[in-house]
């Protein structure tokens, strides 16, 4: 490794972002690169080599029509960054880098020798093509090209200034196809990104990483009590809480975009809010894996109801396992119902879940303030 790569790689580690990588049929070089350099752990989350068929459609989740494409390079970066998504442990940025390649073996070919390199981040993804002139250099010089390509790619995500060069001949040439978001608003809507972050501050960060308590709710409007609530969670956990809107309803249309805009301008005002797709708990708990749902007694007794499952017992006991298998777990509020304070103690839980509710006790918490009596007396008014 030559100086220049070297510093290249230093620059990488010292720089925030972590990384997964999925590499098949060329790239160990790079993976090696990175290793050998002191500060590997602050950048390399997870390395995988999919090299089989069967391996390489078990990681991005469908068998490809081809497995050195531009689409297969896409989905291996797609692939690598939800297991980033999934493997940080706080809210550094995260990138999934691939490639995918066929170059010069112990046999002759009478493709092309090409490789793609993929890159996905929370603002768009790109594909970095290229085809190697054939006989111009032997395995490992292919292999060490298109392991500078990676470098490139991720020195590029990171912030680095590129100062690699490739040495090409006269007819190579890297193509770049791919599509980058002006907003993460507009990666959100594509579906892109599962989730954004928007802060008091004005700042906003798609799939963002949060450790703490989630308030969940239409928020139409937000009012004293949701904010008391939060104050409350907030103590209770000794951690930040954040408000989560749903554009996604079980048995409503989704939200307008216009109605979405104006819910994240008002929420912001008083605290950092998440836009999901993600209705129901067990869909929450994978984009917010390790924190605690607050929720009212109302909220908790769906939770736990088989008719909200299609009278299926099976489904609410999936369900709920899949939180406790997210880490989550739930502060529960009481609420007025009937004319009496309902709390957790209310709720008929089945016993080996119990351990995942704990009550916010009413001399700590009470808002008999509903959204839908706000919205009743502004119409009547």
């Amino acid at each position: 490794m030559d100086h220049e790569t070297k510093g290249t790689i230093q620059n990488i580690h010292d720089s925030p972002t972590l990384a997964a990588f999925a590499a098949a049929g060329a790239g160990s070089s790079a993976i090696d690169w990175l290793l050998s350099v002191a500060g590997a752990s602050r950048t390399v989350l997870e390395i995988t080599v999919p090299y089989s068929e069967n391996s390489f459609s078990g990681y991005i989740g469908h068998q490809p029509d081809q497995t050195v494409s531009v689409e297969s390079a896409r989905s291996l970066a797609h692939a690598s960054y939800n297991r980033a998504l999934r493997l940080r442990s706080d809210d550094r940025p995260v990138v999934g880098i691939a490639c995918t390649a066929t170059i010069a073996t112990d046999r002759p070919k009478r493709g092309d020798h090409r490789g793609h390199v993929g890159l996905w981040t929370s603002q768009g993804w790109s594909v970095f093509s290229l085809t190697l002139e054939k006989g111009l250099r032997d395995r490992a010089g292919e292999e060490h090209l298109l392991s500078m390509l990676i470098l490139k790619t991720l020195a590029s995500a990171c912030g680095v200034p590129d100062t690699l060069d490739l040495q090409l001949s006269d007819t190579e040439q890297v193509v770049e196809s791919g599509t980058q978001y002006d907003t993460t608003l507009d990666a959100f809507n594509t579906g892109h990104v599962s989730s954004v972050a928007f802060a008091s501050d004005g700042s906003s960060q798609g799939d963002a990483h949060h450790t703490g308590g989630v308030l969940s709710g239409s928020f139409n409007p937000l009012h004293q009590g949701h904010q008391e609530l939060v104050t409350v969670a907030s103590r209770t956990l000794n951690a930040p809480v954040i408000y989560e809107l749903s554009v996604s309803n079980v048995d409503k249309p989704p939200l307008e975009d216009e109605v979405v805009l104006e819910r994240i301008d008002q929420v912001r005002q008083f605290g950092d809010l998440a836009i999901t797709k993600a209705p129901v708990f067990y869909e929450k708990a994978q984009l917010f894996p390790g924190c605690a749902f607050i929720i009212g007694w109302d909220t908790m007794v769906r939770l736990v109801d088989p008719k909200y499952y299609e009278n299926d017992h099976a489904k609410m006991i999936l369900a709920l396992n899949q939180i406790r298998a997210a880490g989550c777990d739930f502060l529960v509020a009481g609420r007025i119902n009937d004319s009496e304070f309902r709390t957790l103690a209310d709720v008929q839980i089945p016993s080996v879940f119990q351990d995942m509710f704990r009550e916010i006790p009413e001399s700590e918490f009470r808002s008999d303030i509903s959204s839908t009596e706000i919205r009743q007396t502004s119409r009547t008014a």
